[in-house]
């Protein structure tokens, strides 16, 4: 493919990928109604669901924030027993952060939701483009993190 083209189906791809993201977070955003959780919330229990126990300076790194938002953001969920300070059996100086089992309930029924409607969108796919689509998403989520 000539650098013209190139250039055009990149900027297509990368429009797309706008649209997709878009239309997911609208969804996730809706499901989010029915908890009474923040969106903040929802990605700070994502992280600790996939990732495990982490500080709250891990925390705040892998979503962006400030220490001190992240910190308040911790309290509120504290509060609503989603999450629990703990301290690291190797050095009792560091706090971690460990999902509870109410927090681990609303990131398996909000995930749960957002692949049932993601498998609905995909209901008039079949099976070679499902899974071509899951493995070049694969290898481009790959590339990203390596760059």
């Amino acid at each position: 493919m000539d650098e013209e083209n190139q250039v055009a189906y990149v900027a297509e791809i990368e429009k797309e990928l706008r649209y997709v993201s878009t239309w997911l977070k609208q969804r996730g955003r809706e499901i989010l109604h029915d908890y009474k959780i923040t969106i903040p919330q929802f990605v700070a229990l994502q992280w600790l669901f996939e990732s495990g126990d982490m500080t709250i300076g891990e925390l705040s790194t892998k979503m962006f924030l400030a220490f001190s938002t992240t910190t308040e953001l911790i309290d509120r969920m504290e509060k609503h027993q989603l999450v629990l300070r703990v301290k690291d059996e190797k050095d009792r100086r560091v706090v971690r952060i460990h999902l509870l089992e109410e927090g681990e309930r609303i990131i398996e029924e909000v995930i749960n939701k957002r692949q049932q409607y993601l498998c609905g969108v995909l209901a008039n796919f079949n099976d070679t483009d499902i899974v071509s689509l899951q493995r070049i998403l694969a290898k481009l989520h790959q590339e990203m993190k390596e760059k």
